[in-house]
């Protein structure tokens, strides 16, 4: 999906309409009474060949108190703000109303990218009222008909640019994972951050860890909101900036709690923003509060991260605020290894956002997290390294039939990948693919990062059994012994 279209604008001017007719389904519910939708719904739409995040809104109403009607409207702008692209949505048979006008300049301010369309211009009715659109000094409006489809040529023409744009930012913005690799790149060390493409670090973690604070102290500005209370970061956002001589750009990401206690829609909306934000990253940093660390929502975040192959940092905030610091960090470090198996040796440092203590330790540890998750090892050295592993510990036998490890290489990295060439691969139990993943942390210094290993069968055939190879004249046999020159 390429880009996220908000459909918004005044209750009863088509939008739910248009909704289904994008996404292809009846998805949301249509009536002529005004104000059916109250919440936000997400589909799947399609346009051609463009393919998008559609969002159907409540209808916006010049209303902003606590009612119903008020909270309709937040939850509607805040899809606004989240939205790439806005389509303001008027009836072109009633004109442009004065409440048209006022979420008009709202919307001026809120999204770069607003499309104005005149809905129900099917005819020579909304002749006037599409006219009138003009007024809204938002471009040039579109003629469509949600109800029977006319116009959505137009607005083809008017997404498909802003979608090339939105592709070639996120194919700019995207981290390089999985890169291929080949034993001339394996001494090459990683690539240097610069200021054009500073490393990406997202730090995620439950409501009031402190991410935003941690950030502002990085940076050194308040640039981002923070306060007591839990849930004030909504979206994901970017900061560029230099972390003790290191280009970055990180990523605040929303407080992710419990599926079961996400309720409200808006809430919804910023974990997956912040699940976006995960696979931005290079680093993801996971920040525990020190009074109640390893919830079962961190762990469900780090091994998020660690499934997304995301290089991961652990950091404890709030350390200024702890009395017995050598045995707490001793009790983390061992709640971490227990409940964390799968980023065994990830690096856990501790941190206090409020002071800036510790920052040195966070920097230190996601240069090394970075360093190790774009590691490279010569084929060579992996052998001899899996020549010592299997004659240290052979791999089982099951039904009598030895499995043969015959080689390995490294195939890819950002994070580490690995092939195996053997015998009976569907047979290797689990626990010795664990036992090689560890023994690749340990010997070749890559704690934490996520790696990939992967068992490929080649059989029990003998590789050279079909390879002709030439004979020496003076070895060939001629009625059973062999013809030497004299």
């Amino acid at each position: 999906m390429s880009f996220t279209l908000a459909i918004v604008g005044r209750p009863n001017v088509g939008k739910s309409t248009l909704f289904n007719r994008l996404v292809g389904k009846k998805l949301a519910l249509v009536d002529d009474q005004p104000g059916v939708t109250r919440d936000l719904r997400e589909g799947e739409a399609r346009l051609g060949d463009l393919r998008f995040i559609a969002i159907d809104s409540a209808g916006l109403e010049d209303v902003a108190d606590e009612s119903l009607q008020g909270r309709m409207r937040r939850l509607t702008e805040r899809a606004v703000e989240m939205a790439d692209i806005c389509l303001f949505v008027i009836d072109a048979r009633a004109g442009v109303t004065p409440t048209d006008q006022v979420f008009a300049d709202i919307l001026r301010r809120k999204n770069a990218h607003v499309i104005v369309a005149a809905n129900k211009a099917e005819g020579h009715a909304g002749d006037a009222g599409a006219l009138e659109a003009y007024s809204l000094g938002l471009g040039e409006p579109l003629r469509i008909s949600a109800e029977h489809g006319e116009g959505l040529d137009d607005l083809y023409r008017a997404l498909e640019p802003l979608a090339e744009e939105f592709e070639a930012r996120a194919t700019r913005d995207a981290p390089e994972v999985d890169v291929d690799v080949t034993d001339a790149d394996a001494e090459e060390g990683p690539r240097k951050p610069t200021r054009d493409r500073p490393l990406q670090i997202a730090v995620i973690g439950r409501p009031n860890a402190g991410k935003s604070t941690l950030i502002n102290k990085i940076i050194g500005e308040e640039r981002l909101l923070t306060g007591p209370e839990a849930g004030i970061t909504r979206d994901a956002i970017s900061v560029t900036a230099e972390f003790l001589g290191t280009p970055v750009r990180i990523f605040d990401t929303a407080g992710m709690r419990k599926r079961a206690k996400v309720v409200d829609k808006l809430e919804k909306l910023s974990v997956a923003d912040g699940l976006r934000a995960v696979r931005f990253a290079e680093v993801v940093v996971v920040l525990l509060d020190v009074d109640i660390p390893f919830e079962q929502q961190d762990l469900r975040i780090a091994d998020f991260a660690e499934t997304e192959g995301r290089a991961v940092v652990v950091a404890a905030n709030k350390w200024d605020l702890e009395e017995d610091k050598p045995a707490k960090l001793k009790e983390l470090r061992e709640a971490f290894e227990r409940l964390l198996p799968q980023l065994k040796g990830a690096p856990l440092v501790t941190v206090s956002a409020k002071t800036g203590k510790g920052l040195d330790r966070l920097h230190a540890a996601i240069e090394k997290a970075y360093e190790v998750w774009n590691r490279r090892i010569t084929t060579a050295k992996l052998n001899q390294w899996l020549s010592a592993m299997t004659e240290a510990h052979p791999p089982p036998a099951p039904g009598g039939r030895r499995i043969k490890l015959r080689y390995m290489t490294q195939v890819k990295t950002r994070p580490p990948a690995f092939v195996v060439m053997c015998n009976h691969a569907n047979q290797l139990p689990e626990s010795y693919s664990r036992y090689l993943v560890n023994g690749l942390r340990a010997d070749f210094d890559m704690p934490g990062t996520p790696i990939r290993l992967t068992f490929r069968d080649q059989g029990d055939k003998n590789p050279f059994k079909d390879r002709k190879f030439h004979t020496p004249s003076r070895l060939r046999k001629h009625k059973g012994k062999p013809v030497t020159k004299g």
